[in-house]
């Protein structure tokens, strides 16, 4: 017998000054079998960092197909593309051939760095790829916020992330690794 998806459910109030973007959005993320608290909530942060009202899920590690996160224009074209993890090479050229912003979010620690020492040379002619690491011990603060009901607080400005829930409140420790070039 197959592992059902666990729902959980969210509350999730984004305060970004950088982008003049406040707003609340009720979520309901499935979390799949194999998925981590880690990485769910990897899933949350990088929602309230690309916070818009037609950013939706993807169907996550179960499909190969399809992001962790997506926003279609009306039209059905992909206008960002978000990938948690350490995709290939030819993934993430897919991606950036499909969409018009592609943002991978990395979050293995030293799995990590190996990852884009191997792949930095070749990822660098993207112009519209976007890399980002998540220090491992905000990823494992992150994982204490995870629950079946979350209330949470999403504060963005200058760069930094917090992350609340009522009971505890997270600095969340990025690097952009690779931007596309202004």
């Amino acid at each position: 017998m197959a592992l059902k998806a666990t729902i959980c459910k969210a509350r999730l109030q984004v305060a970004d000054m950088d982008r003049h973007y406040y707003d609340e959005h009720v979520l309901t993320v499935a979390r799949h079998p194999s998925e981590t608290d880690e990485r769910m909530m990897l899933r949350l942060l990088a929602f309230a960092r690309h916070a818009h009202p037609d950013l939706a899920f993807g169907r996550g590690v179960s499909a190969d197909d399809e992001p962790d996160l997506w926003r279609r224009s009306l039209t059905g074209e992909i206008e960002l593309w978000i990938q948690l993890g350490q995709p290939d090479e030819r993934e993430i050229r897919r991606a950036c051939g499909r969409a018009q912003q592609v943002v991978i979010y990395t979050y293995g620690g030293q799995g990590s760095r190996l990852w884009w020492e191997q792949l930095a040379g070749k990822l660098r002619s993207l112009s519209n790829l976007t890399v980002i690491d998540v220090a491992p011990e905000s990823v494992t603060a992150l994982a204490r916020l995870a629950a079946r009901g979350m209330d949470l607080n999403a504060t963005l400005q200058d760069g930094m992330i917090w992350l609340a829930s009522p009971e505890e409140s997270i600095e969340v420790s990025i690097d952009i690794r690779l931007q596309p070039r202004s």
